[in-house]
This record gives structure tokens, sequence and C-alpha cells, in this order.
């Protein structure tokens, strides 16, 4: 869609769809740019199947992450996938950033483990951040490694393993703290353990204590600045090989996250089908100044699929837009599929995930409030359904315009060239 008539259209589209939008108190340039403004933080796990730079491990479990498929043209080393993020971020509209697990550190031919990390395996992304003008964000790696293959680690009874896993968490955070330095932006660092066990165990409050101090003894670090180092925990319901019992549960996190001032993680994939994750913005955000986001999509499970525009995510942003709250939340993906091809798979669900909040932008809250407060609930209603027909597949061809990247689908073509002439050579 390079043409001008292609822009032609676009732009005679666009003109319809922003008096339409007008006429419900929406004024799309605002939206746009507002939309355009938020930022993305990418996950780099996509790009290698979960895998990390790290030295192979033998007899070492997943620790409940498990991506499936073997389509060709995995990324095999940090400049690959660096490559690979190139093109993603072309693709891409508006403003993002790059989120890196702590396994993804480049220590040559040394191997370091991961209580000895340092900022220094990770000069390579910091200088590939600086090049696109992006901020950096971090995950400490609580899983794939030895340490790791009982099904605990912060919440171990071992104190050797506790001890382990304390030390990796405070290097992470002072690496997280490196990166914010260094690129002029906070880094947000995301704890997350698999800890927990397949069936019921006799015992759930001595891992549930052990974890309160675990963690504090990873927090409690005069050297790393709350400014620089923004920590959220994230909870979860179940996973692989954690059926039963998560140590770290959503209540455990909430509770946590408002005792000791850091964020809690609302990860899509996290809940039971069942559960509305956009209702619980607006109860948490009573207590909690920030929170941070994963956009990911679960099949039946946290299966992580890629991120599509299904309803929840756009419930989850409509909720965030009606709250005026988007200068409060952190927003990132975390999804995996080794099935297709990995690039699209980035492109898809980072657009899907900027359609939303754009969503979330034209909606017509005011209206939607007033109906509300004057007891009018059928014409809340009515217009809640007007919005969906909206026309605003005009107004996301626009956004795409204005930020200098392909509009619609035309973004496929990249992909099959990029496919052709980088993947395909992968073996």
């Amino acid at each position: 869609m390079k043409s001008s008539t292609s822009r032609q259209s676009i732009s005679a589209s666009y003109r319809l769809a922003r008096a339409a939008y007008a006429e419900c108190g929406v004024d799309t340039d605002a939206a746009i740019k507002r939309a355009l403004a938020v930022p993305i933080s990418l996950h780099c796990w996509q790009a290698d199947d979960v895998r990390g730079l790290e030295t192979p491990r033998d007899g070492v479990a997943g620790g409940g992450i498990l991506s499936t498929g073997g389509y060709p043209g995995r990324a095999r080393n940090g400049d690959e996938m660096r490559r690979d993020l190139d093109l993603v971020l072309k693709l891409l509209p508006g403003k993002q950033r790059l989120n890196l697990h702590a396994f993804y550190a480049e220590t040559g031919a040394k191997s370091v483990d991961r209580d000895a990390i340092t900022p220094a395996h990770f000069a390579h992304w910091v200088s590939w951040a600086k090049s696109h003008r992006i901020g950096l964000d971090f995950n400490p790696t609580y899983f794939a490694h030895e340490m790791a293959n009982s099904g605990f680690t912060l919440s171990s009874a071992d104190k050797k393993v506790r001890e382990f896993w304390i030390n990796h968490g405070r290097a992470s955070r002072r690496i997280a703290q490196h990166f914010s330095k260094e690129l002029g932006s906070p880094c947000v660092i995301n704890h997350w353990i698999p800890d927990g066990t397949k069936d019921q165990p006799a015992d759930r409050w001595g891992p549930r204590s052990r974890l309160v101090d675990s963690l504090d003894a990873v927090m409690e670090d005069p050297k790393v600045s709350p400014a620089h180092c923004i920590d959220a925990v994230e909870g979860k319901l179940f996973g692989i090989g954690s059926e039963d019992y998560v140590v770290g549960s959503h209540e455990f996190y909430y509770s946590y996250a408002q005792s000791r001032k850091v964020m809690p993680c609302l990860d899509l994939g996290h809940y039971h089908p069942t559960e509305s994750v956009a209702d619980k913005v607006s109860a948490l955000m009573q207590f909690h100044e920030r929170i941070l986001l994963h956009t990911s999509r679960p099949i039946r499970w946290d299966s992580d699929h890629v991120v599509i525009l299904d309803d929840a995510v756009k419930a989850l942003f409509a909720e965030i837009a009606r709250g005026g709250a988007f200068s409060r939340v952190f927003v990132a993906l975390d999804f995996f599929d080794a099935s297709i091809n990995r690039i699209a798979a980035y492109v898809v669900g980072a657009r899907a995930t900027r359609q939303a909040i754009l969503l979330g932008m034209l909606d017509p809250s005011k209206l939607l409030k007033a109906a509300d407060a004057g007891g009018r609930g059928h014409e809340r209603l009515a217009l809640m359904e007007q919005a969906k027909a909206m026309p605003w597949g005009a107004v996301w061809d626009m956004l795409c315009l204005r930020a200098g990247t392909p509009p619609a689908a035309a973004w496929l073509a990249d992909v099959a060239n990029y496919e052709e002439k980088v993947l395909a050579k992968r073996s």
C-alpha cells in the first residue's frame, strides 16, 4: 500500500471516520496522537522460542515454559535476534521498548552463572537500544536452570537454592538500574517464579513464608534506586507442573505489592478463563499507584498464544481509557509461538495491542458515562453496541501512515522478503 492511490483512499476513508466519531464527541486526531505515545515493551523471547543465550545446560527442566512448533528461522544468537527485531521495529507504529530476560546475557566463551551476571554481559543489547533510541526492561530468569529443577526457587526449603536465586534477583536489579542510567529511561523489572506443585502439597504455608523473606532480600539493596529500577511481581493461577499449587498466587502478590510499594503485574493468560482482567484494573488501582500489564492469549490454559484483537484485550484497554489511567500503566507483550513465522507473530501481537489501545482512545466514554449517571442503562448499552460498528479501521490505517509504517496488512510483503533472504538460510 505504497501507492498514492492507496494513500488517497485511506485519507478519504479517514475523513468519513473522523466525522462519524466527531458526532460521538471523539477527536480522532487526538486519539491517534495519544495511542502512538503509549510505549509497548516487546518481549525478546519470541525470536528464539524462549531458549536464551546461555551455554546449553544439560539435565535442566523447563520450569513451566514451553514454546511448541518448528517453523524455520529461529534466531540462534544475539546478533540474529537483534537483526529480527530491527525489522519488527520498522513495521510497528508508535513508541516501543524491549523487554529482556536475564538468560539473554552474552558472556562470550566464558560460562557465567546467573548469580554472577553483570551489566557488561548486556552491552550489545544496550548499544542496540541506543541505536534505536528505545528503553529496555528486564526480567530475572528464575527457570531453566539446575537450581530450579525441584520446582522451587525463591521459596525452596534448601537455603543454598534460595541464596542462589536471591543473588540472581539482586544482580538483575543492578542490571536494570544500569539500563535506566545508560538509556535515560526507568527500567521495569518483573519478577515471576515458577514455584509450585503438580498435586496438592501438605504444606502451603512454608513456601509462601520463605518467598516473602526471599523477595524482601532481593528488594533490599540500597545501591538500587526506585527512580531507575521499577519492580513488579507477577502472580499466576496455575501452570505446567504447578496445576494445584502456585506459591506466588494472585492474592500473594497483590498483597506483597501493596505492602512493599512495588507493582502488581497482570498477565491476561494467568487467570481462570471466566475471569475478567479488565474488571480488576479499577479495583487494584484504588490501592496501587501503577500496574504492569502483559498482553497474552490463553487457549484453555496459559499457553501464551500470539495476541489478537479479542474481547479480553479490547475490554482491558477500554477500561484503562475510561479511568484515564494510561499514565499509570506499563504495557508489555508476553507470548511465544514457534509454529508460525516469528517476525509475523511479533507484528500481529504488537499491532493488536496497539489497536486495542487506539480503540480505548476512541471510546465515547463521555456519552457512556452520562447515560450511566442519568440512569439510562438502555442508552448506555445501545451506545456501547454502536461503538463496535464505528469505522475504527480507517483511523488505524491513518495512524499507521502518520507513523510511517505499513497500513493494513501491507507489512506481510516485508516479512515474506525477509523470510526468503534471511530466515530461510538459517539451519
